[in-house]
Protein backbone atom coordinates (compact mmCIF):
# COMPACT_ATOMS: atom_id res chain seq x y z
CA UNK A 1 0.00 0.00 0.00
CA UNK A 2 1.19 3.19 -1.27
CA UNK A 3 1.60 5.83 1.45
CA UNK A 4 2.88 9.57 1.86
CA UNK A 5 3.36 11.65 5.03
CA UNK A 6 4.51 14.98 5.13
CA UNK A 7 5.78 16.86 8.09
CA UNK A 8 7.58 20.39 8.88
CA UNK A 9 4.82 22.77 8.61
CA UNK A 10 5.06 24.83 11.16
CA UNK A 11 4.73 28.97 11.99
CA UNK A 12 7.27 31.06 10.51
CA UNK A 13 7.80 35.27 10.57
CA UNK A 14 7.91 36.81 6.85
CA UNK A 15 11.51 36.09 5.66
CA UNK A 16 12.09 32.97 7.24
CA UNK A 17 12.34 29.22 5.87
CA UNK A 18 11.20 25.58 6.74
CA UNK A 19 11.92 22.90 4.96
CA UNK A 20 8.93 20.14 4.29
CA UNK A 21 9.57 16.41 4.03
CA UNK A 22 7.70 13.70 2.54
CA UNK A 23 8.68 10.26 3.26
CA UNK A 24 6.73 7.69 0.88
CA UNK A 25 6.54 3.79 1.50
CA UNK A 26 5.47 1.48 -0.91
CA UNK A 27 6.89 3.93 -3.76
CA UNK A 28 9.53 4.47 -5.08
CA UNK A 29 10.53 8.52 -4.48
CA UNK A 30 13.26 8.36 -7.34
CA UNK A 31 11.56 6.40 -9.83
CA UNK A 32 8.39 8.31 -10.39
CA UNK A 33 7.59 12.13 -10.79
CA UNK A 34 6.58 13.97 -7.92
CA UNK A 35 5.46 17.41 -6.97
CA UNK A 36 4.61 19.43 -4.15
CA UNK A 37 0.80 21.44 -3.94
CA UNK A 38 -0.62 23.91 -1.91
CA UNK A 39 -4.07 24.79 -1.35
CA UNK A 40 -5.80 27.64 0.53
CA UNK A 41 -9.95 27.18 1.78
CA UNK A 42 -12.22 28.26 -1.14
CA UNK A 43 -9.23 28.12 -3.88
CA UNK A 44 -7.99 25.58 -6.43
CA UNK A 45 -4.95 23.36 -5.39
CA UNK A 46 -1.87 24.82 -7.57
CA UNK A 47 1.22 23.32 -8.27
CA UNK A 48 4.26 24.83 -6.09
CA UNK A 49 7.24 22.36 -7.65
CA UNK A 50 7.94 19.55 -9.50
CA UNK A 51 10.56 17.31 -10.32
CA UNK A 52 10.70 14.59 -12.84
CA UNK A 53 12.47 11.07 -13.04
CA UNK A 54 15.13 12.31 -14.44
CA UNK A 55 15.49 15.61 -12.41
CA UNK A 56 13.75 18.14 -14.72
CA UNK A 57 12.14 20.61 -11.96
CA UNK A 58 9.27 22.86 -13.07
CA UNK A 59 8.62 26.15 -10.10
CA UNK A 60 5.25 28.38 -10.06
CA UNK A 61 6.02 31.86 -10.69
CA UNK A 62 5.24 33.08 -7.67
CA UNK A 63 7.92 30.87 -5.80
CA UNK A 64 10.86 30.67 -8.37
CA UNK A 65 13.71 31.74 -6.62
CA UNK A 66 12.46 31.10 -2.96
CA UNK A 67 11.50 27.53 -3.56
CA UNK A 68 14.04 24.26 -4.19
CA UNK A 69 12.49 21.00 -4.78
CA UNK A 70 14.77 17.68 -3.83
CA UNK A 71 14.93 14.11 -3.61
CA UNK A 72 17.17 11.64 -0.63
CA UNK A 73 16.52 7.80 -2.53
CA UNK A 74 18.58 7.04 0.79
CA UNK A 75 15.59 7.94 2.93
CA UNK A 76 12.81 7.80 0.21
CA UNK A 77 11.99 11.54 1.09
CA UNK A 78 11.38 14.38 -1.07
CA UNK A 79 12.13 17.96 0.29
CA UNK A 80 10.81 21.49 -0.30
CA UNK A 81 12.84 23.90 0.81
CA UNK A 82 11.70 27.42 1.32
CA UNK A 83 13.19 30.29 1.55
CA UNK A 84 11.96 34.24 1.95
CA UNK A 85 8.52 33.42 3.13
CA UNK A 86 5.51 35.30 2.51
CA UNK A 87 2.18 35.49 3.86
CA UNK A 88 0.91 34.47 1.07
CA UNK A 89 2.43 31.33 1.30
CA UNK A 90 0.33 29.85 4.03
CA UNK A 91 -1.88 27.01 2.94
CA UNK A 92 -1.83 23.53 3.74
CA UNK A 93 1.16 21.72 1.29
CA UNK A 94 0.55 18.29 -0.03
CA UNK A 95 2.82 15.88 -1.67
CA UNK A 96 2.09 13.86 -4.35
CA UNK A 97 3.80 11.10 -6.57
CA UNK A 98 2.53 10.18 -9.91
CA UNK A 99 4.12 6.42 -10.38
CA UNK A 100 5.17 5.36 -13.81
CA UNK A 101 4.88 1.79 -15.29
CA UNK A 102 1.74 1.03 -13.27
CA UNK A 103 -0.43 3.98 -13.23
CA UNK A 104 -1.14 5.63 -9.93
CA UNK A 105 -1.53 9.13 -8.48
CA UNK A 106 -0.89 9.79 -4.81
CA UNK A 107 -1.47 12.08 -2.60
CA UNK A 108 -0.42 12.94 1.32
CA UNK A 109 -2.65 14.37 3.83
CA UNK A 110 -1.17 17.54 4.38
CA UNK A 111 1.08 19.49 6.54
CA UNK A 112 -0.04 23.24 7.09
CA UNK A 113 2.37 26.15 6.77
CA UNK A 114 1.35 29.88 8.25
CA UNK A 115 3.18 32.59 7.54
CA UNK A 116 2.91 35.69 9.90
CA UNK A 117 4.60 37.73 11.98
Amino acid sequence: QVQLVESGGGLVQPGGSLRLSCTASGISVIFNDMGWYRQTPGKERELVAAITRIGYTNYADSVKGRVTISRDIGKNTAYLQMNSLKPEDTAVYYCNIRRLGIPGDYWGTGTLVTVSA
